[in-house]
């Protein structure tokens, strides 16, 4: 292998790896990451000196990746889960301590953990996430999140230069870690992260697609979300309840492609509402997510649905699960849909 040696890197960044790598089966030992910043390894990885054949030296800087600015409908996302939070610490469900949180990637993920920040209701708090973004290196700055462990940075250019002049501050407050360890489920679970993803869409039910338009056209992949939402004290999900200025709704009857199921999912957020599915059957959780989180030009048509289901502990009507999409196929528009041509 070749390796790059790059002089536009602070020397300091060495310090904000951590590097543990466990024995094989069945001498695993239980991996010991018992707060946010605990550094359990070594900041480099141990090569083989025989299979270094050159070192290439550079000062070329990495091209970091912004996402576009945050709008109403995000903001409105931010502060609708902000205040689900508060409400869940002041009823005790969340200890006053907080809990760690790990979140998507994304405008809407990006004013999530934003309206956290600012809302004075919510204590310090750590982050322990997959990919960590511009809003928390802010709030790090501004002592809002005192730790945070990730496996890669996804920044824009001027706050990547944040972290590089402040790396004296960031080498003892920032960890990366491989994601066999940021994402191990024991890790997730002892220390009680809270999961915020996002989704493409979700149905009536609670199952969420975060991968593919309409279950064929790959939007993106599903990074390390079903590592934490399985393992999380608390899984949410966000999504605006409509794209393409109306003609989708986020809220289907039936997902036409699952990547997380219902029995993973407790919360969904859109800009509409906040809609709780914890200790709910299914009919009550379809009920739930139409009223609260489904835009209201699309209400109706998914009560219409819902008398449609027959039997069973989940109600479905088969021949008009994919109505919508199928409507959006044909005309452009899920407006359009009309349940009766689906029923046979």
């Amino acid at each position: 292998m070749i390796l790059e040696l790059n002089s536009f890197h602070n020397p300091n960044a060495k310090f904000i790896h951590d590097v543990y790598e466990p024995l094989d089966p069945p001498y695993r030992k239980p991996i010991p990451i018992f707060n946010v910043s605990d550094r359990i390894g070594v900041p480099y990885v141990s090569i083989p000196k025989d299979k270094v054949v050159g070192v290439v030296e550079c000062n070329i800087p990495d091209e970091a990746r912004a996402f576009k600015d945050s709008d109403p409908v995000t903001d409105k996302i931010g502060y609708l889960t902000a205040e689900f939070l508060v409400d869940e610490l002041h009823k005790g469900r969340i200890p006053k301590e907080f809990l760690p949180l790990q979140s998507g990637v994304g405008s809407t993920a990006n004013a999530i953990l934003g309206a956290l920040g600012e809302d004075k209701h919510v204590p310090d708090f750590n982050i322990y996430t997959e990919v960590l973004q511009d809003a928390v290196v802010g709030m790090m700055l501004h002592g809002r999140v005192k730790d945070a462990s990730a496996c890669s940075l996804t920044v824009s250019n001027e706050c990547l230069k944040q972290v590089y002049d402040n790396m004296d501050y960031f080498k003892n407050h920032l960890t990366l870690r491989q994601s066999e360890i940021s994402n191990h489920p024991a890790v997730i679970r002892r220390l009680g992260v809270i999961a915020i993803n996002t989704a493409i869409e979700v149905d009536i039910y609670g199952n969420a697609n975060s991968t593919h338009i309409s279950g064929t056209k790959m939007m993106n992949g599903i990074g390390g979300s079903g590592d934490f939402i399985r393992n999380a004290y608390l899984s949410i999900f966000t999504c605006p309840s409509v794209a393409k200025g109306g003609c989708i709704s986020s809220v289907v009857p039936f997902v036409t492609h699952q990547d997380s199921s219902e029995h993973d999912v407790n919360v969904i957020v859109t800009e509409q509402g906040v809609a709780d599915l914890r200790g709910k059957s299914p009919m009550q959780r379809a009920q739930t997510i139409i009223e609260n989180c489904a835009h209201p030009d699309y209400k109706q048509l998914l009560w219409d649905y819902l008398k449609l289901g027959t039997g069973g502990h989940t109600r479905h009507c088969l021949t008009a699960a994919f109505a919508m999409h199928d409507t959006l196929a044909r005309k452009g528009d899920m407006h359009l849909t009309d349940f009766s041509e689906y029923v046979k």
